[in-house]
């Protein structure tokens, strides 16, 4: 498949195609009226800025406040007495004038206060048994009401209340703001997502499994109908990235079966991911072939990092086949790619000069072969089916399908070929030879499983018999020390036969 760029992906989202277009429509007036709302409460916010807090009210609080240096005690009543503390005075410092000091409240400036008549405040006051004033703290008393009638504003203006509302508000909008758009594109990608997926499957169907195309030609039931006048789809959806087409009814083989593996598009995460590692989505045919149809093949042709994949990790290539070098005086394959098989004879035989000529050579690999994967014939497969065909492509987007016409091509040619295909009575008793060897090699892996089980399950029925011992008591384990005491000297007693008297 050729790889799309992230751009492209991208601008995929902004610009919505002929079917998007209503859900793109819903998101976006969805977006725009959750933004609206968030900057009519901002501007709501900002414009009753100008009339909150007691910026006025301070300033005429300030003109109007009262200097502590003015104040005296307030006049007490007779009935009620008036009790204070008096600090005795400094020896050092002069004995003030109760006149000037009473003249000169007179003259101090009026205060917010109301007025009183000059009364004398301490009618008990002997001047001769004590000397000096006592210590007024009225500076407290003035900033004590004034926190009190601070409060009391406060807490009865309704301004101070409405704005810490607004933040609030403002606070808890945004995170909605946030959460809300991110699950309108999530639900906008899976739906679209969803779509490229299926539109890349059913462009590959109308390319290659519509009437007259290669599988029509090829097999006679398409699809998962039990006959060719059923009308069955002709794939099946086994998930959002998973499709797979059948095929059947053809000489050589018991079916075909291709499974698309695309990328997740519906995952936004997926997606997204996708963008910083570049994933493809792929297509693999497996080719079922009868048990009389295939002679002694293990073969694979793929690009040399994938080949050097294989042969490690794949068990029957890694177990009779090795990488096949070019041989002398023919032409081979591209430099691109590598081959592994069982013997020359074999990669000889299967790398025919029409192939060559039509995909793998130099210049056709060139231009037709950037899509190619691998492909892998064996008679040893694990599973059900032992011999098999396998073909590996990259599947590319709905409008380059067209692209794999040749590689496709290859499935029906490599049925034909591997089914007609005899190797020589030289190369067969190599693979005879090596067969053998494998399956002596299976057999005795099988026996060592099966006595490791065994040693197994008898070290666990003894580690389950000691952990029985270890939890009787100690009577009990001398009962049966007794007991098999007992039993060890009776057997060892002469047995001695009595006969009865006539």
């Amino acid at each position: 498949m050729a790889k799309q760029p992230s751009s492209f992906l991208i601008l995929s989202l902004f610009f919505p195609r002929r079917g998007d277009s209503f859900l793109y429509l819903f998101a976006i007036i969805s977006i725009f009226s959750l933004f609206l709302t968030h900057f009519s409460r901002s501007a709501l916010v900002h414009a009753d800025s100008h009339f909150e807090g007691f910026d006025a009210e301070d300033d005429d609080f300030d003109d109007q406040s009262i200097d502590p240096t003015t104040l005296r005690s307030p006049p007490l009543t007779k009935p009620e007495p008036y009790t204070t503390k008096i600090t005795p005075p400094d020896p050092k410092t002069p004995d003030p004038d109760p006149v000037s000091n009473l003249n000169s409240d007179s003259q101090s400036p009026s205060s917010d206060l109301p007025k009183t008549s000059p009364t004398t405040t301490f009618d008990f006051w002997d001047e001769e048994e004590f000397e000096g004033l006592p210590i007024e703290q009225p500076a407290l008393e003035v900033a004590t009401t004034a926190e009190n009638v601070t409060a009391v504003d406060s807490s009865s203006d309704p301004t101070t209340s409405t704005k810490s509302g607004n933040v609030k508000a403002q606070r808890t909008y945004t995170v909605e703001i946030v959460c809300g758009s991110f699950l309108i594109i999530f639900a906008i990608n899976f739906f679209t997502g969803k779509r490229e997926n299926e539109n890349i499957a059913l462009a590959w169907a109308a390319q290659f499994a519509a009437k007259d195309s290669i599988f029509e030609k090829s097999f006679s039931l398409l699809g998962i109908g039990e006959s060719a006048d059923d009308d069955a789809p002709l794939l099946l959806k086994e998930g959002h990235t998973v499709f797979k087409f059948h095929a059947s009814g053809r000489r050589y083989c018991r079916g075909l079966l291709a499974t698309m593996e695309l990328k997740s598009r519906q995952d936004l995460i997926s997606r997204i991911y996708n963008m910083i590692v570049p994933t493809r989505d792929e297509i693999t045919f497996e080719v079922y072939m009868n048990d009389d149809a295939m002679d002694h093949v293990v073969f694979a042709l793929a690009k040399k990092k994938v080949a050097k994949f294989m042969q490690k990790d794949v068990r029957d290539l890694q177990r009779f086949a090795n990488l096949i070098s070019q041989p002398a005086g023919r032409k081979w394959v591209a430099e691109e790619l590598g081959v592994i098989s069982e013997s020359k004879e074999v990669a000889s035989d299967l790398i025919t000069e029409a192939v060559l000529d039509q995909v793998f050579g130099d210049k056709a690999f060139e231009k037709f072969g950037k899509n190619f994967i691998s492909m892998h014939f064996s008679d040893q497969q694990q599973g059900i089916h032992k011999k098999v065909l396998s073909f590996k492509f990259v599947l590319p987007g709905p409008n380059k399908v067209a692209e794999l016409t040749r590689l496709v091509a290859l499935v029906p040619f490599y049925i034909d070929l591997i089914g007609r295909y005899k190797l020589s009575s030289q190369a067969r008793s190599k693979t005879e030879a090596a067969r053998l060897k494998a399956t002596q090699e299976a057999q005795r892996e099988l026996k060592n499983t099966r006595q490791e089980a065994l040693q197994r399950k008898k070290a666990e029925r003894r580690r389950m018999l000691e952990e029985a011992e270890a939890k009787l008591s100690a009577e009990t384990i001398r009962k049966k020390e007794t007991k098999e005491r007992a039993r060890q000297m009776k057997k060892g007693m002469p047995k001695i036969k009595m006969a009865r008297g006539a």
